[in-house]
């Protein structure tokens, strides 16, 4: 289980990076996002990815313990529950998605770097933990 639990902190750790990297020089791509999901066929795309993405997250890595694997765990439940709510009530999601983005944006950019940065100390130990 410890494999699982390193080879998802890289991926999680990376992917969170270059996404953070991707909307700080491109924050338009966010903008288009949200357009794009008015469109049927891109939602309903993108909720099945959330979906089955959290899905397998859950399946191989639904650890509980008060330490670093938790984080891995609650991105996997984030990413099949927003899945599901954008397929089951997508205006409502969509809605409340562009709120807490506006709200939040800051906020929200930063802890995806520093969750990144995290999970990648953790695999590689950079820093001591």
């Amino acid at each position: 289980m410890e494999n699982i639990s390193i080879f998802l902190a890289k991926f999680w750790g990376w992917y969170l990076i270059i996404f953070f990297v991707i909307l700080t020089f491109n924050p338009k791509r966010i903008r288009q996002i949200f357009l794009d999901l008015k469109d049927e066929k891109f939602l309903i795309t993108t909720s099945f990815m959330a979906i089955i993405v959290g899905l397998l997250n859950i399946l191989y890595h639904n650890i509980w313990e008060p330490n670093w694997k938790f984080i891995i765990t609650a991105i996997g439940w984030v990413a099949l529950t927003i899945g599901l709510l954008l397929f089951i009530f997508p205006k409502r999601t969509i809605s409340f998605l562009e709120f807490v983005n506006i709200k939040f944006v800051q906020v929200i950019y930063m802890l995806l770097f520093l969750t990144g940065i995290f999970l990648l100390n953790i695999v590689y130990g950079v820093v001591p933990y």
